[in-house]
């Protein structure tokens, strides 16, 4: 070969893919999703324990578990079952949006 096609092959041999890194993934990306997914599953869970806590708040405030024959105190597996607002959205809203316990 000639000096000039030394040089050319050597400028275009730095522009070669490595073929050691072609299939190399990005632990980057991966970390940020698996990041996504765990705050995600975070979230849901702690919507799911307001509800059911709001559910059973607002039950016991309006007095839709009281135990039949103990009078004044709490039926507790009326209390796992019951549904005191029509929608779970209902709760999670009021749960959410009322942190602070009312003045009175």
């Amino acid at each position: 070969m000639s000096d000039p096609e030394e040089k050319i092959i050597k400028i275009y041999d730095g522009s070669r893919p490595v073929e050691e890194d072609l299939f190399e993934r990005n632990w980057i990306n991966q970390l940020a999703w698996s990041l996504v997914v765990v705050l995600c599953s975070v979230v849901v869970w702690l919507s799911i324990a307001i509800v059911n806590a709001e559910n059973q708040r607002y039950a016991l405030i309006t007095k839709q578990c009281a135990d039949p024959v103990f009078k004044g105190e709490v039926d507790t597996r009326c209390m796992q079952v019951v549904s005191s607002r029509p929608h779970w959205w209902e709760h999670l809203w009021y749960g959410i949006t009322h942190l602070r316990p009312a003045e009175k």
